[in-house]
Protein backbone atom coordinates (compact mmCIF):
# COMPACT_ATOMS: atom_id res chain seq x y z
CA UNK A 1 0.00 0.00 0.00
CA UNK A 2 1.48 3.35 -0.96
CA UNK A 3 2.02 6.13 1.56
CA UNK A 4 -0.51 8.53 -0.01
CA UNK A 5 -3.29 5.98 0.38
CA UNK A 6 -2.20 5.22 3.93
CA UNK A 7 -2.18 8.94 4.86
CA UNK A 8 -5.63 9.36 3.32
CA UNK A 9 -6.95 6.47 5.42
CA UNK A 10 -5.43 7.90 8.59
CA UNK A 11 -7.00 11.30 7.85
CA UNK A 12 -10.40 9.69 7.22
CA UNK A 13 -10.29 7.80 10.54
CA UNK A 14 -9.17 10.86 12.51
CA UNK A 15 -11.94 13.06 11.05
CA UNK A 16 -14.76 10.53 11.46
CA UNK A 17 -16.54 8.71 14.27
CA UNK A 18 -14.78 5.49 13.27
CA UNK A 19 -12.48 4.27 16.04
CA UNK A 20 -10.76 1.47 14.15
CA UNK A 21 -10.17 0.58 10.51
CA UNK A 22 -8.55 -2.58 9.18
CA UNK A 23 -7.82 -3.11 5.49
CA UNK A 24 -6.38 -6.25 3.93
CA UNK A 25 -4.97 -6.14 0.42
CA UNK A 26 -2.66 -8.36 -1.59
CA UNK A 27 0.38 -6.35 -0.40
CA UNK A 28 -0.48 -6.76 3.25
CA UNK A 29 -2.74 -5.70 6.07
CA UNK A 30 -3.11 -2.26 7.72
CA UNK A 31 -4.91 -1.56 11.00
CA UNK A 32 -5.53 2.02 12.14
CA UNK A 33 -6.83 2.60 15.67
CA UNK A 34 -7.91 6.05 16.81
CA UNK A 35 -6.03 6.89 20.02
CA UNK A 36 -9.01 7.85 22.21
CA UNK A 37 -11.13 4.69 21.84
CA UNK A 38 -9.27 1.48 21.03
CA UNK A 39 -11.64 -1.30 19.93
CA UNK A 40 -10.22 -3.85 22.36
CA UNK A 41 -11.59 -1.71 25.19
CA UNK A 42 -15.06 -1.78 23.64
CA UNK A 43 -15.15 -5.58 23.62
CA UNK A 44 -15.16 -6.34 27.37
CA UNK A 45 -11.38 -6.12 27.68
CA UNK A 46 -9.82 -6.43 31.15
CA UNK A 47 -8.13 -3.35 32.61
CA UNK A 48 -4.67 -4.80 31.95
CA UNK A 49 -5.46 -4.89 28.22
CA UNK A 50 -7.07 -1.44 28.11
CA UNK A 51 -4.11 -0.03 26.14
CA UNK A 52 -3.85 -2.18 22.99
CA UNK A 53 -1.60 0.40 21.34
CA UNK A 54 0.91 -2.22 20.09
CA UNK A 55 -1.57 -3.13 17.32
CA UNK A 56 -1.91 0.52 16.37
CA UNK A 57 0.46 2.42 14.13
CA UNK A 58 3.36 4.08 15.98
CA UNK A 59 2.14 7.52 14.88
CA UNK A 60 -0.95 7.10 17.07
CA UNK A 61 0.47 8.84 20.14
CA UNK A 62 -2.81 9.96 21.80
CA UNK A 63 -3.47 6.41 23.11
CA UNK A 64 -0.87 6.83 25.85
CA UNK A 65 -2.29 10.06 27.37
CA UNK A 66 -5.83 8.62 27.27
CA UNK A 67 -4.68 5.56 29.22
CA UNK A 68 -2.72 7.78 31.61
CA UNK A 69 -5.74 9.97 32.37
CA UNK A 70 -7.89 7.06 33.62
CA UNK A 71 -6.28 6.84 37.09
CA UNK A 72 -6.71 10.60 37.54
CA UNK A 73 -10.48 10.22 37.00
CA UNK A 74 -10.85 8.30 40.30
CA UNK A 75 -9.78 10.84 42.93
CA UNK A 76 -10.88 8.96 46.06
CA UNK A 77 -11.70 5.32 46.67
CA UNK A 78 -15.28 5.01 48.00
CA UNK A 79 -15.86 3.01 51.20
CA UNK A 80 -18.15 -0.02 51.21
CA UNK A 81 -18.68 -2.64 48.50
CA UNK A 82 -18.11 -1.05 45.09
CA UNK A 83 -20.08 -2.38 42.13
CA UNK A 84 -17.86 -1.92 39.09
CA UNK A 85 -18.77 -1.94 35.43
CA UNK A 86 -18.08 -5.38 33.91
CA UNK A 87 -17.84 -3.86 30.42
CA UNK A 88 -17.48 -0.73 28.36
CA UNK A 89 -20.76 0.83 27.28
CA UNK A 90 -23.43 3.40 28.06
CA UNK A 91 -24.80 3.51 31.63
CA UNK A 92 -28.57 3.76 32.18
CA UNK A 93 -30.26 3.90 35.60
CA UNK A 94 -33.71 2.97 34.23
CA UNK A 95 -35.17 0.57 31.66
CA UNK A 96 -36.42 3.43 29.48
CA UNK A 97 -35.98 7.24 29.36
CA UNK A 98 -39.21 8.06 31.24
CA UNK A 99 -39.12 5.11 33.66
CA UNK A 100 -38.27 5.19 37.35
CA UNK A 101 -34.61 4.27 38.12
CA UNK A 102 -33.97 0.68 39.19
CA UNK A 103 -32.52 1.84 42.53
CA UNK A 104 -32.09 5.06 44.50
CA UNK A 105 -29.61 6.13 47.17
CA UNK A 106 -30.74 4.75 50.55
CA UNK A 107 -32.64 1.84 49.00
CA UNK A 108 -31.98 -1.69 50.24
CA UNK A 109 -30.99 -4.20 47.57
CA UNK A 110 -30.61 -7.96 47.62
CA UNK A 111 -28.01 -9.98 45.79
CA UNK A 112 -29.23 -10.42 42.22
CA UNK A 113 -31.41 -7.26 42.11
CA UNK A 114 -30.98 -5.21 38.93
CA UNK A 115 -29.04 -2.00 39.61
CA UNK A 116 -28.71 -0.55 36.11
CA UNK A 117 -28.34 -1.34 32.42
CA UNK A 118 -25.19 -0.99 30.36
CA UNK A 119 -25.69 -0.83 26.62
CA UNK A 120 -22.77 -2.33 24.74
CA UNK A 121 -22.78 -2.94 20.99
CA UNK A 122 -26.58 -2.40 20.83
CA UNK A 123 -27.17 -5.04 23.51
CA UNK A 124 -28.76 -4.06 26.83
CA UNK A 125 -27.00 -5.81 29.73
CA UNK A 126 -28.62 -5.77 33.16
CA UNK A 127 -26.09 -5.29 35.95
CA UNK A 128 -27.13 -7.08 39.14
CA UNK A 129 -26.11 -6.51 42.75
CA UNK A 130 -23.31 -8.84 43.77
CA UNK A 131 -24.02 -8.23 47.45
CA UNK A 132 -27.04 -7.36 49.61
CA UNK A 133 -27.08 -4.06 51.46
CA UNK A 134 -28.04 -0.40 51.20
CA UNK A 135 -27.07 1.75 48.23
CA UNK A 136 -25.09 4.69 49.62
CA UNK A 137 -23.78 6.19 46.37
CA UNK A 138 -24.60 6.19 42.66
CA UNK A 139 -21.36 7.01 40.86
CA UNK A 140 -22.49 6.57 37.25
CA UNK A 141 -24.14 9.36 35.28
CA UNK A 142 -27.27 8.36 33.35
CA UNK A 143 -26.62 8.17 29.62
CA UNK A 144 -22.84 8.54 30.01
CA UNK A 145 -20.14 6.18 28.76
CA UNK A 146 -18.51 3.91 31.32
CA UNK A 147 -15.24 2.00 31.16
CA UNK A 148 -14.43 -1.53 32.24
CA UNK A 149 -13.86 -1.58 36.01
CA UNK A 150 -15.31 1.90 36.56
CA UNK A 151 -17.13 2.18 39.93
CA UNK A 152 -20.89 2.55 39.45
CA UNK A 153 -22.46 2.06 42.90
CA UNK A 154 -21.40 1.77 46.54
CA UNK A 155 -23.32 -0.69 48.72
CA UNK A 156 -22.90 -0.98 52.49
Amino acid sequence: MDLRKLKTLIDLVSESNVSELEITEAEGKVRIVKGGVPLATAVYAPVAAAAPAPGAMPAQGPATPAAGSAPAAAPAEPTGFVVKSPMVGTFYRAASPGAKPFIEVGQKVNEGDTLCIIEAMKILNEIDAEKSGTVVQVLGENGQAVEYGQPLFVIE
